[in-house]
């Protein structure tokens, strides 16, 4: 497509326009799903995890790395982590 014509201009402009309409469109579905997801009384998210600091806290007295214990306790690093915060 040649944008150095006015014709080229007008077709790209025209395709942008049709570009965020389409964008639109699928972020007000979105929108509307979560709305009405949440009228039906469902949680949106992800679930929460909840881990115990004590358990944490012995773990690591003993000598046990972030990683160990993160498998241990079945959860993410990151999780253990901002326990300890």
């Amino acid at each position: 497509m040649d944008t150095s014509t006015p014709t080229g201009k007008m077709i790209f402009t025209v395709l942008g326009a049709v570009a965020e309409l389409g964008r639109s469109l699928i972020a007000e579905r979105v929108r509307a799903g979560m709305r009405n997801a949440k009228a039906k009384g469902r949680t949106l998210g992800r679930p929460r995890v909840s881990v115990d600091r004590q358990e944490i806290e012995s773990l690591r007295a003993t000598g046990a790395s972030w990683k160990a214990i993160a498998g241990q306790l079945e959860v993410g690093i990151g999780t253990v982590y901002a326990a300890m915060r």
